[in-house]
């Protein structure tokens, strides 16, 4: 059932997706505009919206006649997008933080943690990961998440920036490789 493997390779992938220590910056940015984040809410919501999405996200699909394997290829396709910008430090997917009310929800919990490529990864993950590992895989990622809500203080002294910008373009050099990985997959899944 719980396959050691399977379980670590889904919890890089949403490392990687998820980027909460490259999104460490934006964090604590969001720490100082709102005056305090609770670390619990935005994880606990951050999850639910996973978990749900992970079970229902295919019938929302089939309500619209959207098959796993676009959807999939569609997901490598925002994941590829979203290491580009690790690694090249240019934005192509926009928030604006001033805009929002409440910074544990949003943005934090969604669309920075449980975002779109968060949910696209899950249904991509579905297709090819047993269900009991992608959970134990989100579970994995939230704790550390909380964590790293928790500390995002005292990783800015311990770190850097210079040291968040080594992580963020390693960690985007390896979400480019899984994004080509999963496209080439679900490009053969297709035909």
């Amino acid at each position: 059932m719980f396959q050691f493997k399977e379980i670590i390779s889904v919890s890089l992938i949403l490392f990687s997706v998820i980027d909460i220590l490259g999104n460490v910056p934006v964090i604590i940015d969001l720490r100082k505009k709102a005056g305090h984040i609770q670390s619990e809410k935005a994880t606990l919501v951050a999850g639910v919206i996973m978990v749900l999405f992970l079970f229902l996200g295919e019938s929302i699909l089939s309500l619209f006649g959207i098959d796993i394997s676009s959807f999939a290829i569609t997901g490598a396709i925002i994941m590829f997008i979203m290491g580009m910008e690790m690694v090249l430090r240019h934005n192509f997917f926009k928030t604006d933080p001033s805009e929002l009310t409440s910074a544990s929800i949003v943005p934090l919990a969604f669309p920075l943690i449980a975002g779109a490529g968060t949910m696209t990864s899950l249904l991509s993950l579905r297709a090819e990961y047993a269900l009991p590992n992608i959970l134990v895989g989100i579970v994995l990622n939230l704790l550390l998440v909380y964590v790293v809500l928790k500390t995002s203080g005292w990783l800015e002294r311990k770190i850097g920036a210079a040291g968040f910008s080594i992580l963020r373009k390693v960690f985007g050099v390896i979400l480019l490789s899984i994004a080509i990985k999963l496209f080439k997959t679900s490009i053969t899944t297709l035909w």
